[in-house]
């Protein structure tokens, strides 16, 4: 198989992180620069970036539909999962009610932390989910004990794109009285988002995917839920999370959620189309399937798996062709496991080990689809070409999953 030499890249792999916008950089440089005070230093200086940062948090406050007084920032969105998680877990514990709700399919900043609440004596349920990788409200109204004291329901997934029913499950937490934190990193600045419409109490966002720097993020907490501190020290964030503020950062986080909301429809619109002609192209393929839903899912996901091939590979040969991609999570790249959500959906571990994970943004051209069209179906058909699995499956030895 003979590759072109690459004279560049086709970036499909915005779900594990973005370029920072012009916008963001732009908001970013004076705060390294001209306005580098402490915002906790009484003079004018640090006065000049307490400002800033109060300008931040209304801007990400106006993005979500909050209160300014409400964001906490955070290194990102695992440490906003953390916090939330194990801050509920806290108001639970001192109420006597130690069961925490939520899916098989969540990122592993949720699934990690409610492992370590499960071996200090906490009751978790994991939620099945449907093939197309969706929880039910009712599915939650009927999980939900006398002793529940959190939700987590993730509001996009991370690897099939799948948005789930948000505002039907805040409603069935606000009428229970049980907490409802969701992980919005992925849905962020990409799908319009209201905390008080959709009765969120808690919800987790970062920066770096949404054109925002890496290292940032901010934890939305409803008023009134009283928050664990992680890090202690100083009494920045109202005394919830110690450290001086990175204000660069947030700087260019406020700035990049403020643009990526104010496009969000035009923007959902030219990668709807785009990623709607990626999954036909590669739909074309033989004994290949769309995981998630068709329709339901992030305007810039595209998640495949095919059979008789194995994905490292295939995202090796596909980087040789200037295309960046994934198979999943970029958390977990190193993991010689087939994901977690591909299992929860119903593919079989030899299925699941060959999925592939293209992720679009607002600058993704039509010309860039076409050409990963071809290359990924040179790329699946090389690959068969000199696999003996697909060898027994299209001479009768075995029989496809994927029909």
């Amino acid at each position: 198989m003979e590759n072109a030499p690459r004279t560049g890249f086709i970036y499909l792999d915005n779900a594990a992180t973005t370029k920072v916008s012009k916008t963001a950089l732009a908001a970013m440089m004076p705060y390294m620069d001209e306005i580098y005070g402490n915002p906790s230093s009484l003079h004018s200086a640090g006065q000049r970036a307490a400002e800033a940062l109060l300008e931040a948090r209304k801007k990400i406050a106006g993005c979500l539909g909050c209160k300014e007084k409400e964001i906490t920032f955070t290194s990102g969105g695992s440490e906003a999962d953390n916090q939330a998680i194990l801050s509920a877990a806290r108001i639970g514990a001192q109420k006597g009610k130690k069961h925490i709700i939520s899916t098989a399919i969540e990122h592993h900043a949720v699934l990690h932390t409610l492992q370590k609440l499960e071996k200090e004596g906490f009751r978790i349920t994991l939620l099945d989910v449907s093939e197309d990788g969706l929880v039910t409200a009712e599915e939650v109204a009927e999980a939900i004990c006398p002793d529940t004291c959190l939700v987590s329901v993730i509001y996009a997934n991370n690897e099939i794109g799948t948005i789930q029913p948000i505002e039907k499950i805040g409603e069935v937490c606000r009428a229970k009285q049980v907490l409802f934190h969701t992980d919005a990193v992925q849905a962020a600045g990409h799908v319009r988002i209201d905390v008080e419409a959709q009765k969120i109490d808690m919800l987790s966002l970062a920066a770096h995917k949404f054109h925002g720097p890496k290292g940032v993020g901010a934890l939305y907490v409803r008023s009134g839920i009283l928050l664990t501190s992680l890090i202690e020290g100083g009494a920045q964030e109202r005394g919830k999370r110690a450290g001086t503020e990175n204000i660069p950062a947030i700087m260019g986080m406020a700035a990049a959620l403020e643009e990526a909301c104010g496009a969000i429809d035009k923007n959902a619109e030219k990668q709807i189309r785009l990623r709607d002609r990626l999954a036909e192209g590669l739909s074309q393929i033989p004994h290949a399937v769309l995981n998630g839903s068709r329709t339901n899912r992030l305007p810039g996901n595209v998640n495949f798996c095919f059979e008789g091939i194995e994905g490292e590979s295939l995202l090796l040969l596909l980087d040789d062709k200037g295309i960046c991609a994934s198979s999943g999570s970029a958390c977990t790249s190193g993991s010689l496991d087939p994901s977690h959500v591909l299992l929860a959906i119903g593919r079989p571990h030899e299925i699941a080990h060959g999925s592939l994970r293209l992720t679009l943004s607002e600058e993704t051209t039509e010309e860039e689809i076409e050409d990963t069209i071809k290359a990924v179906k040179e790329t699946v058909e090389y690959l068969r070409s000199i696999s003996p699995i697909w060898r027994d499956l299209i001479n009768g030895k075995k029989e496809f999953v994927i029909k």
